[in-house]
Order: structure tokens, then C-alpha cells, then sequence
């Protein structure tokens, strides 16, 4: 289900907001990368709560294009190219980005409240929270029916949670808040009577 297969075309052509999302947070850490340049870019983005709380509110969005080194980078990216791709294609692409700019924001917006003021961040993390959180929801209503996800998807989201709490320098309240709204979102998505309307045909007018 997670195994990519497509061709790189095909995948830009059959996915293009996750593309369009890997293709911005590889952008802007190539810029961040840049003499002079770069270190103006970070800051201006880094999500800082003695900045949010002066009232730079763009700091509760920025962070999630931000990421501090090359791994950081690679690891978000890696999961968004697995598993982005399909939640794309089962909600659709303004209901993916529904899920991952909220989880994204509420993860910031937790990371703001739990956290003292000197507290930094950066990192798509709490986005890519979500989409493990939206298919949470997926697998609590399809549940005998995509046996195949419960037993991928469930094993991943523990495995994020445990890591989240005994790794060093992870920003634990963005991936919980990331995790809970995008299954809260998938819920609302994927109930059965909304899907039901989704695949209802549309009536075509008459002439």
C-alpha cells in the first residue's frame, strides 16, 4: 500500500500537493543554506515563543517549512513521499491539505503553550503527525475491511509516540497535538455518511 512504484513523472502527475510540499521545504532549506541569505531566511521563519508572544503569529506556520540539518530534513520528506501520496489520493487534495496545515499549526500552537518562552523550534513533524493521525481514523471506521493498513498504520503511530518521548530534541508537543487533530480531521472526513456523499453522482443538468 506504501510501496512507491510510480515513475518520477508519474508521481508528480498523480500527487501534486505532496510534491508541491516536498518541493517547497527542499527550497527553502537550500536557501536557508545560502551565505548571509540563508541565516536571515531561518530566523525570520524559526518558530521562537518570545517572538510569537510579541505578536509575530506567522511564527505558528513557518516552522513547518523549516527544518535544522540535512537529516531532519530527509526524515520528514521521506514520510511525507510514503505515506503522503495515499491519503492524498483517498481524500482528496483539498482534504489533505486540510489535515496537514492544521495539524502543522496546531502543533505549533501547542508547542507555544506547553513550552516556556525561550523555547525554539522547526520541522514539518507535527504535519506529518497528522497524516499518521488521518489514516488513525481511516483504519477506526474501515477496521476489518483494510486489514492491511490497521496492521502498517497502528505499529507506525506507536512506534512515533514511543520515539517521541525517548528521543533527544523532539519537540513532543507539536507530534501529540499534530497526532490528535489529524485523527480528529480524519474523523470528520471519513465518516461513512460523508464518504457515502463524496461518491454520489453528480446529476447532470438538462438541456
Amino acid at each position: 500500500m506504501f510501496i512507491r512504484t510510480e515513475s518520477f513523472s508519474q508521481y508528480i502527475r498523480q500527487y501534486p500537493v505532496v510534491t508541491t510540499l516536498i518541493t517547497i521545504n527542499v527550497v527553502i532549506f537550500l536557501l536557508t543554506l545560502l551565505p548571509v541569505i540563508g541565516d536571515r531566511v531561518f530566523v525570520a521563519g524559526l518558530g521562537a515563543n518570545y517572538l510569537i508572544e510579541q505578536g509575530e503569529y506567522w511564527r505558528l506556520v513557518t516552522p513547518m517549512f523549516l527544518h535544522a540539518g540535512f537529516m531532519h530534513l530527509l526524515f520528514n520528506m521521506f514520510s511525507l513521499f510514503i505515506f503522503g501520496p495515499e491519503l492524498e489520493k483517498v481524500s482528496g487534495k483539498a482534504r489533505f491539505l486540510t489535515v496537514y496545515f492544521l495539524s502543522g499549526i496546531f502543533g505549533c500552537i501547542a508547542t507555544f503553550f506547553v513550552y516556556d518562552s525561550n523555547f525554539t523550534h522547526v520541522g514539518a513533524s507535527g504535519a506529518i503527525f497528522g497524516i499518521f493521525g488521518a489514516f488513525g481514523a481511516l483504519v477506526y471506521y474501515t477496521k476489518r475491511m483494510l486489514p492491511q493498513l490497521r496492521q502498517i498504520i497502528l505499529p507506525i503511530i506507536g512506534l512515533g509516540v514511543v520515539m517521541t518521548f525517548i528521543g533527544p530534541n523532539i519537540n513532543a508537543a507539536a507530534h501529540i497535538a499534530g497526532l490528535i487533530v489529524g485523527f480528529l480531521i480524519g474523523l470528520s472526513f471519513f465518516h461513512p455518511k460523508r464518504i457515502i456523499s463524496w461518491r454520489k453522482p453528480k446529476a447532470v443538468p438538462k438541456r
